[in-house]
């Protein structure tokens, strides 16, 4: 355990000389208290609440943004410091090879979740000061959507790992993510979408359809947000699958988190077998 601290410390420590941690923070921040100040322009007219507008408006945000940030920071953890020579160095010290895997995960995690919290915090602050009342659930919905995006992180930075671990070129591993971002957060809904179409309810059951759901993190974000407070509902235009959705909170939020524990296994088998 002390092991995986320090190795945890160090990453965290590095980003923060790297102007890593500083530069997410600021831009989620600044994102964040955009769409929360613009957000509040249409609820006067169509009478939702600003927190709502906010949730959906960080919800959007954090699928396209957030996991991009953890591909970046994760895909040459291993792969960058084979590249560097620093990784041989770093397993020459009394440290198996699945703390340092874990350590650097859970540093990784850290800046991320440093960044979200403090990022997404600001926005719900400002919001609390320039609008003191809000509709009812509206605080636990938000506070659901501060853990589940550091949660979505962590499920991206582990597909990080995945790639870092299975390539030996932080070029190769850099590609490879891209590419698992541009699968994950446009390719397999546009498919999925299409299938539908297609389909036109003849061949997938609703119970397909959930399967299919829980195949992409995204996806499980998305109904964890949008679909279990009723004014994002209307606001995301998802009232209708939350109707038809046969998925509870808790089996979303335990597949969220087998897709974290998933792919850093899969790391921590390959890397254990690696040669250095």
């Amino acid at each position: 355990m002390r092991q995986i601290c320090i190795i945890a410390i160090r990453e965290f420590n590095d980003g923060l000389r790297n102007r890593r941690v500083i530069a997410t923070t600021l831009l989620l921040a600044a994102l964040a208290l955009t769409l929360a100040l613009l957000g509040s322009a249409p609820t006067g007219t169509v009478g939702v609440g600003v927190l709502s507008v906010t949730i959906v408006s960080l919800s959007s945000l954090t699928i396209f943004l957030v996991p991009l940030i953890a591909l970046l920071i994760a895909h040459d953890a291993i792969a960058g410091e084979l590249d560097r020579g620093t990784l041989l160095l770093l397993l020459s010290y009394p440290v198996a090879r699945w703390q340092v895997l874990l350590g650097k995960f859970v540093g990784h995690l850290a800046i991320l979740s440093f960044a979200t919290l403090v990022g997404y915090g600001a926005a719900g602050l400002a919001l609390a000061f320039t609008n003191p009342v809000s509709e009812a659930g509206a605080a636990a919905a938000f506070a659901t959507m501060l853990a589940t995006s550091v949660l979505l992180g962590a499920v991206f930075v582990a597909l990080g790992y995945l790639v870092s671990t299975a390539v030996r070129d932080p070029r190769t591993a850099a590609g490879l993510a891209i590419g698992l971002w541009l699968f994950f957060v446009l390719l397999y809904d546009m498919a999925l979408l299409g299938t539908l179409v297609a389909d036109q309810g003849r061949l997938l059951s609703v119970g397909a359809l959930n399967l299919l759901l829980l195949g992409n993190p995204t996806d499980i974000y998305r109904l964890l947000n949008l679909t279990g407070f009723s004014n994002t509902n209307l606001l995301s235009g998802m009232a209708g699958l939350a109707g038809q959705m046969r998925l509870d909170r808790i089996t979303l939020f335990a597949a969220l988190a087998v897709w974290v524990v998933l792919p850093l296994a899969l790391s921590g088998a390959i890397f254990r077998r690696r040669q250095i």
